[in-house]
């Protein structure tokens, strides 16, 4: 049987080793992002280490270092196409990016351990974790910074429906929510309509906006007494 008659002891508990770092690892990026409810999960950041460290570590034991190049390549191809799968654009906004990015790099940490570069492979995992947790606030505190008008490359707007008698207390209702979630108002517009109902157009001063979290904000706006239907919408600006 060829299996008892090439079976090494000690490649098998390197191939071990490598897969099981790429494991841990892969989990340790996955757990950030399962806990922030993305599509790419703890499951699918172990399978794409997982997956890269075997495909590297069995063409290295087979063909030597120089054919593990070669499978690198293919992997950081083929995890492109992968991660396509996770972008979806929705309107003006596309989503995704960042866990696409998240899984490219959990391929580089499943290639650096399946090469036998374990503290490589942790030491991208502590940069990959960092960039996805310790960044946000950061990215956040400048999305969030009013820009000039006339330089900004997305318009957003916040529409609330209410009665022509509600109108005012709406329009503070609306105003405060968006303050208290720290989005700046550049401008509010009313478009009233003929069956006596007015829209309240709330322009934000940020040119990007959180959509998770931009959904809570009109979701419960949409709740408050007085408001028939909120919604919102990014636009290019010209």
């Amino acid at each position: 049987m060829r299996f008892i008659q090439t079976f090494a002891l000690l490649p098998f508990l390197d191939s071990v080793v490598s897969l099981l770092a790429a494991f841990i690892c892969g989990a340790i990026i996955g757990v950030e992002r399962q806990f922030r409810l993305r599509s790419a999960g703890l499951r699918t950041n172990v399978l794409v280490a997982v997956g890269a460290a075997a495909f590297v570590d069995v063409a290295a034991r087979i063909a030597g270092d120089r054919e593990s190049l070669r499978v690198i390549a293919y992997v950081v191809s083929g995890v492109g196409f992968l991660g396509a799968g996770v972008i979806m654009k929705e309107g003006m906004n596309v989503r995704g990016l960042n866990t696409a990015a998240t899984l490219w790099c959990s391929a580089a940490v499943g290639a650096a351990a399946g090469v036998d570069l374990l503290a490589e492979a942790l030491l991208i995992t502590i940069f990959v974790v960092a960039g996805n947790t310790l960044l946000r606030p950061l990215v956040n505190a400048i999305n969030r910074i009013p820009v000039d008008e006339q330089s900004a490359e997305l318009t957003i707007e916040v529409t609330v429906t209410t009665t022509r008698a509600d109108v005012g207390p709406i329009r503070e209702l609306v105003v405060q929510r968006l303050k208290d979630a720290y989005y700046p108002i550049a401008d509010v517009r009313e478009t009233p309509h003929g069956n006596g109902t007015v829209d309240l157009i709330a322009v934000l001063a940020s040119n990007s906006v959180d959509p998770e979290e931009m959904e809570a904000v009109v979701n419960a706006l949409e709740a408050e007494p007085g408001v028939l239907h909120a919604a919102w919408e990014s636009s290019a600006s010209d």
